[in-house]
């Protein structure tokens, strides 16, 4: 993990060249038709052939678009099919920006999946007082405070909590229907688009599972501008 410093001096020489990078693309380069494949933030493993791929990690991951998350997406109104981000959220300043600006690029009748942190099992355990729940990453801490700490903020890369009823909320806002939990979370309701994004999810725990995972739908009948 790159130390807080590290990240804040890449972003500040980089962002303004991510910037316009994302702009070009947006404007002369992203397809304008219908049907796309997205995925925020492969990073180093988990970039996926066939789908376009938006990441501001260009030296030591792998993706299609150079682009900084935390600015509105470079592709066209009502181009995207389905979108998918894990564990990428967590990280953006903005969520409410983010869930509109993903419901701008999907087309009608396109879905969302998303996951990152499990604030609510986080809390439950929390409680119950299971400290071998919680993993010693990325410090090693031997109580169930700091493990707690840990996996909600990740040494402040984290800059919010995710639970199921604040992202049912601000989904919701942003024009979504249809948000669904899923559980176990390796599943979907949508196979014929997100088959082959379960093999990216690594999740042991289906009972009290680490990751939340959402998915939800435009309207079909949802013509953006309107």
């Amino acid at each position: 993990m790159l130390t807080r410093r590290a990240k804040a001096t890449f972003y500040a020489l980089s962002t303004p060249i991510m910037t316009a990078n994302g702009w070009i693309y947006r404007h002369l380069r992203a397809p304008a038709t219908a049907g796309l494949k997205v995925h925020l933030g492969p990073g180093q493993r988990n970039y996926m052939p066939g789908w376009i791929n938006v990441d501001a990690n260009m030296f030591t991951g792998k993706c299609d678009v150079w682009a900084d998350l935390r600015n509105p997406l470079p592709l066209q109104d009502g181009t995207v099919k389905c979108c998918y981000s894990h564990h990428v959220i967590e990280h953006l300043p903005n969520l409410q920006h983010h869930f509109h600006d993903v419901f701008r690029c999907l087309e009608p009748g396109g879905i969302y999946r998303v996951g990152g942190p499990n604030g609510d099992t986080a809390m439950c355990k929390f409680v119950e007082g299971d400290a071998a729940w919680f993993s010693s990453y990325p410090d090693d801490r031997k109580s169930i405070g700091g493990r707690f700490e840990n996996f909600i903020f990740c040494r402040q890369e984290h800059l919010t909590i995710l639970t199921r009823s604040f992202l049912e909320e601000i989904m919701g806002e942003a024009g979504f229907v249809e948000i669904r939990v899923c559980l176990p979370v390796r599943e979907t309701n949508y196979p014929e688009l997100f088959g082959e994004v379960l093999l990216k999810e690594h999740e042991a725990d289906y009972e009290h599972p680490h990751t939340l995972i959402v998915e939800a739908r435009k309207p079909a009948s949802h013509t953006n501008g309107h």
